[in-house]
């Protein structure tokens, strides 16, 4: 993969920045944006939003806020018309350390009630909160790109297995580390990585030992669907794919990704009927008329006009 995004990528209706230059944007951010503390936003595209974990200082690892902040945001993309897709991605050297325990134990280690009953529903309550941080994500109708680098440790891995697809450098390792902190992993790694790897031997060797995995590894065993050799090389790989995906119809796209995490969770039987229920009203969009027209003209989806959504 060159450490350019490609020439073809830059539209000639200016629909996405040279690539050099919004690598350098991606990946040079002054700090979090506010209202948040613990996260970069920024648009290094037309309809492509970045969102970055930033608190680098900190290996960006996963305080208080950062549980909150990651739901307000994905909550305003997934109606801003303006977003198509989403490249998420860490500051500093590592993509994220995991929870931040100094700041979150005493969530756990004290948790607020009476008697155990009470302690126990408002430990369920935390908890549930807590798998909302990622879940947001899978929810977001708009296509999720993780561009992974260096460390993804415990937190990291429930967070990536809510994306859509993958990325990672050559020295990017990954870590179900909670059983070695006394715990299961209770935000989501338990539920997602069986689907996601489909090996459920392999899942249950991390998630038992704790063990790192490597980018090698989470290439061939389908974590990752790429691996570049460098952050930058990854940044400009992630905003390429993003804007192949961002030209494409945003009613067929998210169409797309609404139907593809329903058929995970459902038989073929139940799938097939909620797409046909699906499409008796998507296939009336006026994107169908115009990728059909391109395609008999011969010219790529990406030269088409489509709507915002």
């Amino acid at each position: 993969m060159a450490h350019l995004v490609s020439a073809a990528f830059v539209r000639n209706r200016g629909l996405f920045l040279p690539g050099l230059r919004a690598v350098r944007e991606m990946s040079s951010q002054g700090g979090p944006t506010p209202p948040f503390s613990t996260l970069s936003i920024s648009h290094p595209a037309s309809m492509i939003t970045h969102v970055e974990l930033y608190r680098p200082e900190k290996r960006n690892a996963m305080n208080r806020a950062f549980w909150s902040e990651m739901v307000e945001c994905f909550s305003q993309i997934a109606v801003d018309a303006e977003c198509r897709v989403v490249v998420v991605s860490g500051a500093g050297k590592i993509f994220t350390a995991g929870i931040d325990l100094m700041d979150m134990s005493s969530d756990f280690i004290q948790p607020v009630g009476d008697d155990s009953a009470r302690t126990s529903w408002n430990l369920r309550r935390l908890i549930a909160k807590y798998q909302e941080t990622f879940s947001v994500i899978e929810k977001c109708p708009k296509p999720v790109v993780v561009a992974v680098h260096g460390a993804c440790i415990g937190g990291g891995v429930d967070l990536i297995t809510a994306c859509d697809i993958r990325l990672c450098t050559q020295d990017a390792w990954f870590q179900v580390k909670e059983v070695d902190i006394g715990l299961a992993a209770d935000v989501g790694t338990l539920q997602r990585l069986p689907s996601v790897i489909g090996s459920r031997s392999l899942v249950n060797e991390l998630a038992l030992t704790a063990r790192k995995m490597y980018s090698d590894e989470a290439k061939t065993c389908g974590l990752v669907s790429r691996v570049f050799p460098d952050k930058e090389a990854m940044l400009a790989g992630a905003l390429e794919l993003a804007g192949e995906i961002a030209a494409r119809s945003p009613v067929a796209v998210q169409g797309t990704k609404i139907n593809l995490i329903y058929s995970r969770d459902h038989s073929v039987a139940d799938s097939l009927d909620y797409m046909a229920t699906w499409n008796m009203s998507m296939l009336q969009t006026q994107d169908v008329l115009k990728s059909a027209q391109a395609a008999i003209e011969k010219k790529s989806p990406k030269e088409v006009p489509f709507s915002k959504l």
